[in-house]
């Protein structure tokens, strides 16, 4: 069985069915298009229902899809188990009227075991269906399963509300007993386990499942169908040989920025994979237009999002992070899902500010929360003044509260939650939701004109005010998009925010409404500092791109870029770690064309003409007829509708700052211009600090030492390395000099030994010492041993805090005697039969011991 990435599976999936004639369906929006009966696109079939009920026409009667898809019925699970997600990739193959049973199951057969696709070995398999589908079971046998790798059960009738439905068959793949002892009966009797993974379900569909009839009732189909679900995240954890779905490619990138951002290790944390799971549904969701509110699908975004945040908090994620993973989510999946791009600042402004706004009031709540339990209890009332007044989610106490084994009123919450609903369902008539804001923001198609290529302040016409903002006639404001950051300014004065471009391409500049009304004539002017800066960067980046192919490779493409004021970032695909020479020739490179001052020029052109020109292209981003090429010599070509410099010159200079690896294959360059680079201190701050700080702890232990001279600076990666070169060898001389002052403390106390052995020697002697160093004692504890010459000594160094217990003896019962320790201190520790220690926090129950024995 090979090792195959994600992107492998789905091309092997899709490219499999297609040679069979199937037609590839797109995946469809998570929010269900006329289907009352669904809250979002939970299946692969889900948005093929109209096909399958005979209410429209397939152009064929094969497809095949990879879903996105959405469940949170298993939210409680996400996390806890090896495979459970609110978001997750349904690959699915599909036959309407055309081929049924004995072919569907000859393709799943083929698709998996043969070595030209999966290759899973078919011993590993594990098979699933319905007692009375006595065909299913025949076909499977012919196929090469083995009789005892078919199990039947009666719960192998599939529906998933209104639609289409039958009887099915499950395959499941066996990862064998390191992950439970217990065979196939983990299978047949629902049991749920880690060995078997369920990771396809083929469903023989005849009827039209109708909730409100009984089974017998249902109607049939025009005509027998098959759909499938194969989940791709249980594929992938199979083929990557992953111990779950988290550490798979479809979300290991995520959890390890989720490292980066906590300070934390990822060990299988369940917080890990809950933000994992949980940021994923929300960028898709709220990409695909759903909105965070407190009904329906917005409620559900708003639970998952507060959930994830709970989660981070136990990390130690304090303020607002998930909308920095959007980024991560968005590289990890872009190239199947090219929309994510063009959507992601709007999804993180959106995450960001209910961040913001959650985090401001959860602090209180906890602390309310606990100051309103009283004997284990929480009343009804109390829950619904957190969730009321606080912001509080119920399911948020009611977590906490099986954590601490708190019992909460639901009924009293429910009772005080419908009370309030009467109370102000009126008022939330007259607020406007997100929602129909997204659609006043779809049905907005008056042109408005973009001016700031050529101008930085116009005069122009209030034509549209939202909620958020306003939109004029024409504006000078560079909406974010790109990699680049909105511009700066103010409109009458007044401070733009932020701007943003609509789905029909005007720029909606995101400020304080109230001052305005439609037809107002406004003065929009830009900050020219942010504007520049950013020029700045983002003309440095299209530099960095050349440079990076002319040395990594032409295989090293755009990921992902940021261009601000303050720094720029470029993510780049490539397979080996990328050397510190090859850092300083990219660098070296870009300020050579820097100082050429060379012209920056944009030509307008039809796309087939920018492409013969070989300009660089963003793979997954939408290009309309006519597109705009930067162009800096002919040497960088990159489509871009960004705003840059007119000559490199005015860049002045360029500096990476730091690379590193943000994923599997990926890397990230960040790195500033102009006169941040040139001066540089603020990238140098941290790594002086430090610096700084060896030399005082190294002179502390050692006045008269001469320490290595710094190096000198010259604004450059070269600095960065040579900083932190220095910065070890300090640190290294710091540990030598630590290291033998300890020696000297300790033997210093070896010296003096003598002084803690007792004039009376028993066969078990006990010591008492205080405030001695850690490393010293076990030293210590052989120094006694030795002079006193008796079967058994046992030391105890108390501090303030802790105390810490040895005993050495020739009666190897060493362990036996540390454990009997333990329990009279409520301690922990352990060792060999000669040698062993622990410790406790528990100094009253010591001191009463060793006063008992007369030691005190």
């Amino acid at each position: 069985m090979k090792y195959m990435t994600a992107k492998q599976i789905r091309e092997t999936w899709l490219n499999y069915f297609k040679e069979r004639g199937h037609q590839i369906e797109p995946s469809a929006s998570l929010i269900p298009v006329n289907d009352p009966t669904l809250l979002w696109i939970n299946a692969g079939v889900a948005p093929l229902k109209k096909y399958f009920d005979g209410t429209e026409t397939p152009r064929s009667k094969r497809i095949t899809n990879l879903q996105k898809s959405i469940r949170t019925n298993d939210i409680d699970n996400v996390g806890k188990t090896a495979r459970h997600h609110t978001f997750f990739e349904m690959m699915g193959n599909f036959s309407i009227g055309d081929y049924f049973k004995e072919e569907a199951i000859g393709f799943g057969y083929e698709i998996l075991t043969d070595a030209k696709y999966f290759g899973m070995p078919k011993e590993k398999l594990y098979i699933t269906y319905y007692p009375d589908d006595l065909v299913a079971k025949e076909t499977w046998v012919k196929l090469g399963i083995h009789p005892t790798h078919l199990i039947p059960l009666e719960t192998n009738f599939w529906e998933i509300g209104a639609g289409p439905s039958g009887p099915c068959t499950e395959i499941y793949f066996d990862r064998g007993e390191g992950y439970d002892l217990r065979g196939p009966e983990l299978i047949a009797n629902d049991i749920e386990n880690e060995r078997y993974i369920e990771i396809w379900n083929i469903v023989f569909s005849q009827y039209n499942a109708d909730p409100k009839l009984p089974r017998s009732s249902y109607k049939e189909l025009p005509n027998k169908n098959i759909d499938t679900g194969a989940g791709l995240e249980r594929f992938a954890c199979v083929l990557q040989g992953t111990k779950t779905n988290f550490e798979t490619d479809l979300h290991y990138p995520v959890i390890q920025k989720t490292e980066i951002l906590s300070g934390v290790t990822y060990e299988g944390q369940m917080a890990f994979k809950v933000i994992s799971d949980h940021i994923k549904t929300l960028t898709f969701a709220i990409s695909d237009g759903a909105t965070l509110s407190n009904e329906g699908r917005g409620y559900v975004l708003r639970r998952i999002l507060r959930r994830a945040i709970k989660y981070g908090r136990s990390i130690q994620l304090m303020e607002p992070f998930l909308y920095k993973l959007v980024d991560d989510v968005v590289l990890m999946m872009k190239s199947f899902y090219p929309d994510l791009e063009s959507k992601k600042e709007i999804v993180k402004k959106i995450i960001y500010k209910e961040e913001v706004k959650f985090f401001a009031t959860i602090s209180d709540g906890e602390k309310h929360l606990i100051q309103s339990i009283k004997d284990h209890k929480l009343d009804g009332k109390e829950a619904f003044k957190l969730y009321d007044t606080y912001g509080f989610p119920i399911e948020l106490t009611m977590e906490y509260a099986e954590e601490n084994q708190i019992t909460v009123d639901k009924d009293g919450f429910y009772q005080e939650l419908e009370i309030q609903k009467t109370r102000s369902r009126d008022a939330r008539k007259v607020n406007q939701s997100m929602k129909s804001q997204d659609e006043s923001f779809l049905q907005f198609t008056e042109k408005s004109l973009f001016v700031g290529y050529e101008t930085l302040q116009v005069e122009a016409k209030v034509i549209k005010i939202f909620e958020q903002g306003i939109v004029l006639d024409q504006t000078p404001f560079y909406a974010t998009m790109g990699g680049q950051v909105s511009d700066k300014g103010t409109i009458n004065g007044l401070v733009v925010q932020d701007v943003v471009k609509l789905p029909n391409g005007q720029f909606l500049h995101v400020m304080e409404t109230d001052s305005f009304e439609e037809m107002d004539d406004v003065l929009a002017i830009v900050d020219e500092t942010h504007r520049r800066q950013v020029e700045k960067n983002h003309t440095a980046t299209h530099l960095l791109h050349q440079a990076i192919k002319d040395v990594l490779g032409k295989h090293a493409n755009q990921q992902g870029s940021f261009n601000g004021p303050k720094k720029l970032t470029f993510d780049i695909n490539h397979y080996e770690s990328i050397q510190v020479k090859d850092i300083i020739k990219i660098e070296s490179i870009v300020n050579a064309y820097i100082q050429k001052a060379c012209d920056v020029v944009t030509h307008v052109l039809p796309i087939d003409e920018a492409k013969k020109l070989g300009a660089n292209m963003l793979f997954g981003e939408k290009y309309g007829d006519i597109v705009r090429v930067v162009d800096i010599q002919s040497w960088s070509l990159e489509f871009c509708g960004g705003t840059h410099v007119k000559n490199t010159k005015d860049i002045e200079h360029f500096m990476i700052t730091s690379v590193e690896s943000i994923g599997s294959g990926l890397y990230r360059f960040e790195g500033i211009t102009g006169e941040l680079s040139v001066s540089s201190m603020e990238i140098h701050q941290q790594v002086m600090q430090s610096i700084h700080l060896f030399k005082d702890k190294i002179h502390q232990l050692d006045q008269m030492i001469q320490l290595p001279a710094e190096p000198k600076l010259s604004s450059s990666y070269q600095d960065i390395i040579n900083l932190r070169q220095y910065q070890m060898e300090l640190s290294q001389l710091f540990k030598q000099l630590e290291k033998d002052k300890e020696q000297q403390i300790i033997q210093e106390i070896l010296r003096k030994a003598d002084e803690w052995i007792p004039k009376t020697i028993q066969k078990e002697t006990i010591i008492a010492v205080n405030d001695l160093p850690q490393d010293s004692l076990k030293p210590l504890v052989d120094v006694l041993y030795d002079k006193i010459k008796t079967e058994t000594v046992i030391l105890f160094n108390l501090n303030s805090s802790r105390v810490s217990y040895f005993v050495k003896t020739n009666q190897q019962n060493a362990r036996e005697q540390i454990k009997n320790l333990n329990q009279l201190f409520d301690g922990n520790g352990g060792g060999k039969p000669d040698f062993a220690q622990g410790g406790t926090q528990n100094i009253t129950k010591v001191s009463d011991y060793l006063k008992g024995n007369k030691i005190i």
